[in-house]
């Protein structure tokens, strides 16, 4: 898997950072995770072909997670895109997309399909799922927790040993099932082994509450927004936004192995302080940059 930061500032933008935009690229799935403005430019950027968006996973309905999606879906249509965009997002998106194709209006042609979430599993396939969390920004806003299904895998050395030949009989015990060979009882237990699957969890514009160490436990990377260092704490509650301390003990009590910080305010012309500010409490720790790629 890998996960491309296309964008990593706050509200107002700087030369270093765009709008909010994160790529995962899994399998068959290409999932966007908010859409900024100028997320298409950052596609061409990175060298992704933006037509690798299978699914649109929206957080909130603030301009600078949003304002590149009538854009990007322009692009999309005039590329031919082959197959169905799923999009995600909190309550009252349904109703925001629909003004945005009224304010922009398009010859696009894509079949698309919308769903408003708030929590619980929204997304399901034979690699993966996509679970939805509310956090709290004064509109309906959402987290996402990405889940990448176990993997089984046949020790092919024991399979053969026991004289089980490639075919039907490997399938169904890759598929966790026993089978009898020769009159004898193979548990799928004793020729395979089981790798869990990654987790990925992004935290996007919130006030602290518990609910976000429950979101993110267990997790092995997390990203997390921190708009701003611990001496604004009150301008961080203030604005609903995490401070890089308290992303980083969100970190530390969900027991997470990785956390990248995200969507920093256009103050921090070089990201020391952010930094700074969660190493006191988590020492797995880096600042997101934009184009940054992260092999997981």
């Amino acid at each position: 898997m890998e996960l491309t930061f296309l964008g990593t500032s706050s509200m107002i933008p700087s030369k270093q950072r765009n709008h909010s935009g994160i790529f995962l690229k899994t399998g068959k799935e290409g999932i966007l995770f908010d859409c900024g403005e100028g997320t298409q430019r950052q596609f061409r950027y990175a060298n992704i072909k933006p037509t690798k968006v299978t699914i649109i996973c929206l957080t909130h309905w603030h301009g600078d997670h949003v304002l590149g999606l009538p854009g990007l879906l322009d692009t999309l249509s005039a590329s031919a895109y082959q197959g169905t965009i799923k999009i995600f997002g909190p309550k009252g998106t349904k109703t925001h997309f629909a003004h945005i194709l009224k304010a922009f209006p398009s010859q696009r042609q894509l079949d698309i399909e919308i769903d408003e979430v708030e929590r619980g599993t929204i997304f399901s396939s034979p690699s993966c799922k996509i679970v939805a969390f509310p956090v709290r920004h004064g509109l309906p806003a959402v987290g996402y927790r990405f889940e990448e299904q176990e993997k089984v895998r046949i020790a092919l050395a024991k399979t053969k040993k026991l004289g089980i030949p490639v075919g039907p009989l490997l399938g169904k015990l890759q598929k966790k099932h026993n089978i009898t060979f020769k009159g004898k009882q193979v548990k799928y237990q004793d020729v395979t082994s089981i790798t869990p699957g990654k987790i990925i969890t992004y935290i996007p514009d919130t006030v602290y509450f518990t609910g976000l160490v429950l979101a993110a436990k267990g997790t092995d990377l997390l990203v997390c927004e921190s708009t701003y260092d611990s001496s604004l704490t009150e301008k961080a509650k203030k604005h609903m936004h995490l401070t890089a301390e308290q992303a980083a003990n969100i970190a530390k009590k969900a027991k997470v192995k990785q956390l990248i910080l995200t969507h920093l305010s256009n103050r921090y012309n070089h990201p020391k302080p952010i930094l700074d500010d969660a190493k006191k409490v988590f020492s797995k720790v880096s600042v997101a940059k934009d184009l940054e790629t992260v092999q997981i």
